[in-house]
This record gives structure tokens, C-alpha cells and sequence, in this order.
């Protein structure tokens, strides 16, 4: 039945029970910009995205779009190597550098599994790449940036913000109702039991030991038709779900976060805030601010009091980082 639609296919990702550890959350910006090429590709099956399609069209271009489609296409199998493991601090470069460092043996299968599953013009374009996998992952590469930069870059905050901010009420869950709960309410497709992140899916089947590597989880915007997952090693098991909060307007509400921010906290603080997704000394804070380093610090301690950022010691340096309830906050801002 593998490789068939068939109701009952399932993958079962096993994990120690209770071992809240096991489940981390990250982003991944090239399962974004991946899953935009879809949505350009066959627009009438994503009806959310269409707002960011009336804004894009006309500025893409069309030789790096025709690269990407030809390798990502419109359904199914997801090559592997367009994407690296998703974590909560990976940017749009750190992706970008990855993808063009890629293993090339890792690429081969991938375009091995593309060239079985395609035909005509396709099929053509990716056994040319076949031939010369060095030489076809920097044109892949080329065009991901091309494409990111008229697509995704104009769009991004607004997108990270969602991201995070579904990331931050998860985490929360977790914490106060347990793991069953959190990973029975990611979507209609994912269910708890016996241990085990259950995904149904249309045409695969299978159990996957995650007591050893862990599970990432990965909200995502543009593939908001369901659920996608990444099974084969070496890749980190991965479930890649539709992010809370999504509306056919998301990519028309980037507004001005910190203007609705400063309204509530002040300008320095939505500031600080607003760029507090990453940990950061006290002096880059201050620097990045414009601001003295006492007042910094004292603008951090009025944050941390407030429980939107967090301050860990890595040795003689104190990092700052949103909380949960941070990320909620500059997600509200949407």
C-alpha cells in the first residue's frame, strides 16, 4: 500500500513517555519558500496564501522560479536536501548556506526519488541535474535566493511572527497540560497514544523511533493544507504542521509591530523586545538600541519582571531571549 492514497496510512513517531525533552519546536525557512513554489504552482489549493500571491506574482523571476519548480514541484515527495534540520534560531542565510554545502550523495538520492516520480519537461531538467549534482545544487542554490528575496523576503517578518508565536503557545501547553496534550491539538491528522506522535497521511505508513534523536515539530504558514513529515535518516525525525492563526490576510497584516507594541510598553522596550528572538548580550542589546548600558540593563529587568524576556548566564555574558508569553505578545501584534 506504500505509495498508494489509502485512509488508514499512519507514521507513528515513538517517543519515551513523558519525556517532555524528546519534542523540541523549530522554524524552517526553506520548507516556507519550498511550499510557496506549491502554492504558486496550484493556487487554487491554497486559498490562505492567496493575498501573498496577488503581491508576488509580478515580481518574480521566472528562470529561478522554473529552477525550483522543476526540483520541489507541485505535490508529493519533498527532496530532503532543500532543507536542513529546523531549529528555533535558523534564519533565511543559515539556510541558504546549508543548502550550498548540501552532501551531494544526499542529493543524488533525492533526485534518484524525483526522476521515478516525474515525467516530460521535468523529468528531463532533473536527470540533467543528475549528471552534474555539483554544478545543480549551485543553480538550485542561485535560484532559492532569487526567489526568496522577491517572495519571501517582503513577507518574512510578518510570517516569523506567526511561526513563533504558535511556537510559543505549544510550549506553554506542554508545560502546564503535558505533552498528550499539546500533540493531540496540533491538527486533525495528529493524535497521542501509547507513546507515540500519530500523523495520518495519504500515502505512507510507518513506525519511527524517536527515542534516541528526538521529534522536531515545525509550524509552517504556506503548507496549510495539513501535515507533512521527514522519516528517512540521517534527517532529524520531523512533523511539519499548519501554524494556529493563519487567515487569508496574514500577509497583508505586517502593519508596524512596534508601533502597536510601543503603545503598550514603550518605544525603547518594543525595541528590545521585537528583536529579542535570539539571545543577546546586555551590550548588544545596548548597542542595537542606541542606548547606554545601564539603561539597557534596567529596560531588561523591567522585561524579565514582566516574564516576556528571559536571562540566562553563559559564563561571564547574560543572554536575553523571549519567553513564551514574549512571543505570544509580538505575535499579538499581527
Amino acid at each position: 500500500m506504500e505509495g498508494v492514497e489509502w485512509e488508514h496510512h499512519r507514521v507513528d513517531f515513538r517517543l519515551s513517555p513523558g519525556d517532555i525533552q524528546a519534542v523540541r519546536f523549530g522554524i524552517s525557512p526553506g520548507h516556507e519558500l519550498a511550499h510557496a513554489v506549491r502554492v504558486l504552482l496550484r493556487p487554487e489549493q491554497y486559498p490562505l496564501a492567496w493575498g501573498w500571491l496577488k503581491s508576488v506574482r509580478d515580481r518574480l523571476p521566472r528562470d529561478a522560479f522554473g529552477v525550483l519548480a522543476h526540483v520541489i514541484g507541485a505535490d508529493g515527495y519533498m527532496p530532503d536536501f532543500l532543507t536542513s534540520t529546523p531549529r528555533w534560531d535558523l534564519g533565511p542565510d543559515d539556510e541558504l548556506a546549508a543548502l550550498r554545502e548540501a552532501p551531494l550523495e544526499g542529493m543524488r538520492v533525492d533526485l534518484d526519488k524525483m526522476v521515478v516520480r516525474s515525467s516530460g519537461r521535468r523529468q528531463d531538467a532533473l536527470r540533467r541535474m543528475q549528471e552534474h549534482p555539483a554544478r545543480a545544487r549551485s543553480v538550485i542554490a542561485d535560484a532559492w535566493a532569487e526567489v526568496w528575496e522577491s517572495a519571501m523576503a517582503p513577507v518574512w517578518p510578518q510570517l516569523e511572527r506567526i511561526l513563533r508565536s504558535d511556537i510559543a503557545v505549544r510550549s506553554r501547553t506542554v508545560a502546564t497540560e503535558g505533552l498528550a496534550a499539546m500533540a493531540s491539538g496540533i491538527h486533525s491528522q495528529v493524535s497521542w497514544g501509547d507513546g507515540s506522535v500519530r500523523v495520518r497521511l495519504r500515502r505512507h505508513s510507518e513506525d519511527v523511533d524517536c527515542r534516541g534523536s528526538g521529534l522536531v515539530l515545525v509550524p509552517s504558514v504556506m503548507s496549510s493544507w495539513g501535515c507533512m513529515v521527514i522519516t528517512e535518516p540521517p534527517a532529524q525525525p520531523t512533523l511539519f504542521y499548519p501554524a494556529r492563526g493563519v487567515t487569508a490576510g496574514w500577509a497583508g497584516d505586517g502593519g508596524d509591530p512596534a508601533r502597536a507594541l510601543e503603545a503598550l510598553i514603550g518605544a525603547v522596550r518594543a525595541g528590545i523586545l521585537l528583536s529579542a528572538h535570539v539571545p543577546r548580550t546586555t551590550s548588544r542589546v545596548a548597542e542595537e538600541a542606541g542606548i547606554a548600558l545601564s539603561t539597557a540593563s534596567h529596560h531588561l529587568s523591567v522585561l524579565r519582571d514582566a516574564g516576556l524576556v528571559v536571562s540566562t548566564r553563559d559564563g561571564a555574558r547574560m543572554m536575553h531571549l523571549r519567553t513564551p508569553l514574549g512571543e505570544a505578545l509580538v505575535g499579538a501584534t499581527l
